[in-house]
Parts: C-alpha cells; structure tokens; sequence
C-alpha cells in the first residue's frame, strides 16, 4: 500500500559527506511527518532528524549543525513525499543503518497508518 525507500548509503572517510534519500510511495493523501533514524552496532534505533509537513523540523544533539534535513514538495499536491538528509563532517560514531520512517499518513480513502518504515541503508564511517 505505502512504501518507503532509502538509498544513498556507503563507505566514506572522517570529515566526508554524504547525502541520503527517502521517498515513499503508494496512494496516500499526506504524511504528517518523514524522519531519519540511526542504528549503530550493537545499539537501539534512534531518531536523528526528523521534518513535519509544515516543515518544522528535529535533530538529536549528536547531529545537530553537521548534518540537515529537507524535503522536496510536489508542485501539483502540495505535498512531500521525499526528504533528504545530507550528511557532513562525518564522525566513525555516525556509522550505522539509517532507516526512514513516515508517520501519520493519511490514505486515499481517509484510513491512518501510523507509521511505514524503509529497509534502512548503511552508512560507514572509516579511514
């Protein structure tokens, strides 16, 4: 029905940059909100960022002023439905499998999904 799809993941040095996408798909009116998730080894998934449909927008303290959240809107609906994250000066602490997630997201024929999560994308930090 609705699907999320992250890409842009992979191996970059200390002080590197990369710049990470999400996007959901399917028939759905609107997403309250499209925030990035990040689970390093041995730890629980944490939110990093995060970004509501008015455009407000959330960082966690161990990201914050490195790396920012947008999104693009669509001319037609007004709507977001991809959100970016780009990634600098990057830290080994940042390696990890970055999830997106979508809350709140209204359905075509008014029914609610909570949320929907991508598969995640890894990102590696190492010299």
């Amino acid at each position: 029905q609705v699907q999320v799809t992250e890409s842009g993941g992979g191996l970059v040095r200390p002080g590197g940059s990369l710049r990470l996408s999400c996007t959901a798909s399917g028939r759905f009116r609107s997403i309250n909100a499209l925030g990035w998730y990040r689970q390093a080894p041995g730890k629980p998934r944490k939110n990093i960022a995060g970004i509501t449909n008015g455009g407000s927008t959330y960082y966690d303290k161990s990201v914050k002023g490195r790396f920012t959240i947008s999104k693009d809107i669509d001319k037609d609906t007004a709507e977001s439905n991809t959100v970016y994250l780009q990634l600098d000066s990057l830290e080994p602490e940042d390696t990890g499998v970055y999830y997106c997630n979508a809350n709140r997201i209204i359905l075509m024929n008014g029914d609610e999904l909570i949320e929907v999560w991508g598969q995640g994308t890894l990102v590696t930090v190492s010299s």
